[in-house]
């Protein structure tokens, strides 16, 4: 089983959030974090996750095990990922197709992975190093692409590639592959087409914007309500995979509560209709 997530929408659970989550009860209603967060011995922002994740259903989001580095994830990370999900109960956990740390060095940001048969061998052998170590699958993102890069494999054969030579799952990112669809032309129909739908445990959605330097680019800023093209994206994905859990991702400029949770309904509606579409097609 890659997630034991409900399919429904989920919301990014930030600290601030904290002491109004009691106002909001709605059926089908989960939380993400992101792991290095919590990354801690103790602590009030742990107690109030650990109560929590036994009421609602909590997804672990990694942003630094860089997968796509060529070196092993680093051990002591690997470590404290561990004891976070010994910690808590955890539907879900998923990390990102990138690298961020090299020889010692971390750098604070998604680095992109070329898509050749060497980088897939060594991701895949990192893939293997995290499940071994938590004794779970976990979902592995697709990214935003800001530059094409000479590759052997499309992005989706990659993922794909990657789940056969590891059993992981695949963190669909609607607002990525759209995102990746406008700066480099990425095929949206055929991207989907080519994943299979099984192994797609988790969607993301999110806002983004505008390169201030390069009005032709977009950015994956997380800063912004989840605007109408991702939306009707996040619609046709649903309609080909049906139903799944899609989480509201949002990152700055954070909205009072009850304005994450209309988007968090609005996707709700989304999964809901379009499986219901798909049924009766």
């Amino acid at each position: 089983m890659i997630t034991s997530l409900p399919a429904d929408a989920g919301i990014g659970l930030k600290p601030e959030f904290f002491s109004e989550l009691h106002n909001f009860n709605q059926p089908g209603l989960w939380f993400e974090i992101h792991a290095e967060n919590y990354l801690i011995d103790g602590g009030p922002r742990l107690q109030t996750l650990q109560e929590l994740a036994n009421k609602i259903p909590l997804s672990i989001h990694g942003v630094g095990a860089s997968l796509g580095s060529p070196e092993p994830v680093c051990k002591d990370h690997l470590a404290r990922i561990k004891k976070l999900c010994d910690s808590v109960k955890v539907a879900s956990f998923s990390e990102h197709i990138a690298w961020s740390g090299l020889e010692g060095h971390y750098f604070n940001n998604l680095m992109p992975v070329p898509r050749t048969k060497a980088s897939l061998a060594f991701t895949a052998d990192n893939i293997h190093r995290v499940q071994d170590t938590i004794q779970r699958p976990i979902l592995v993102e697709n990214p935003s692409n800001y530059i094409e890069m000479a590759s052997d494999y499309g992005e989706a054969e990659f993922l794909m590639e990657l789940v056969h030579k590891t059993g992981c799952g695949v963190l669909l990112d609607v607002n990525n592959l759209f995102i990746s669809s406008k700066n480099i032309a990425i095929d949206l129909n055929e991207y989907i087409q080519i994943l299979d739908a099984n192994a797609i445990g988790e969607i993301h959605v999110a806002g983004h914007s505008y390169d201030p330097n390069d009005k032709n680019l977009l950015i994956d800023s997380h800063d912004a309500p989840v605007s109408h093209n991702v939306w009707e994206l996040l619609r046709d994905v649903i309609s080909q995979t049906g139903k799944k859990p899609v989480l509201i991702e949002r990152d700055a400029n954070l909205p009072p509560l009850a304005e994450l949770m209309k988007e968090r309904d609005f996707a709700s509606q989304i999964i809901q209709s379009s499986h219901k579409e798909l049924a009766h097609g």
